[in-house]
């Protein structure tokens, strides 16, 4: 088992606490953690994009714009095409779900994998309980201070009073993350992950 301390808001270390070596054992895999990052970008994508193409354009049914012969000019038979300026796009894109899945033991052993390159970069502290005592904002930049944390911090909780929440949730640099929606973008992407002490045992249970 892998022990990590357990700190308060005060960054002052107050026990210990066990990570499966399951977890903490496995392997640092860049190729991996990339392949499934790859696929969570592809399925946030909107895919709202369209483009007109020549069936889908108002107009250009009725006269040439010029006639065939004589002008000088190269043949046109409608000012849809797209070689015009206001024409038609040639094979642009239309709206489509980008979305797909991976084997979910490569999505899990991904995780672990970024829980273990950060473990290895200092960048997880657990904390015993995230709480705001006024739930100002002020009071909750001062617990990030205390653990210098100052851009892409990501909080990962079980439980969090609406207090802590609502503090937090004004800080630009902060991502508020339930354990349950835990993924290895938000992982990756964070400089600093402030780790409740109960969210522990779900991440565990899902992982291991």
């Amino acid at each position: 088992m892998a022990t990590f301390d357990v700190k308060n808001v005060k960054n002052e270390k107050i026990g210990q606490v066990d990570l499966s070596d399951e977890i903490m054992s496995y392997p640092v895999k860049p190729a991996l953690m990339h392949e499934v990052v790859i696929m969570q970008l592809a399925s946030r994508r909107a895919g709202t994009h369209s483009t007109l193409n020549r069936a889908r354009m108002d107009g250009g049914r009725g006269a040439k714009p010029w006639r065939q012969k004589g002008t000088g000019r190269a043949r046109s038979g409608s000012k849809k095409s797209p070689l015009w300026r206001g024409g038609a796009i040639a094979f642009g894109p239309h709206p489509r779900d980008y979305e797909y899945s991976m084997p979910k033991k490569k999505v899990k052993n991904a995780l672990k994998s970024a829980i273990r390159a950060k473990s290895e970069a200092n960048a997880i502290h657990i904390i015993d309980a995230m709480s705001v005592a006024n739930g100002k904002t002020k009071e909750a930049v001062e617990i990030l201070k205390n653990f210098s944390a100052d851009r892409k911090v990501l909080i990962v909780y079980k439980e969090m009073d609406d207090k802590a929440k609502q503090a937090f949730r004004n800080i630009p640099y902060v991502d508020l993350l339930d354990v349950n929606g835990l993924n290895v973008y938000d992982v990756i992407n964070a400089r600093t992950i402030l780790l409740c002490q109960d969210a522990i045992a779900r991440i565990q249970e899902v992982l291991v």
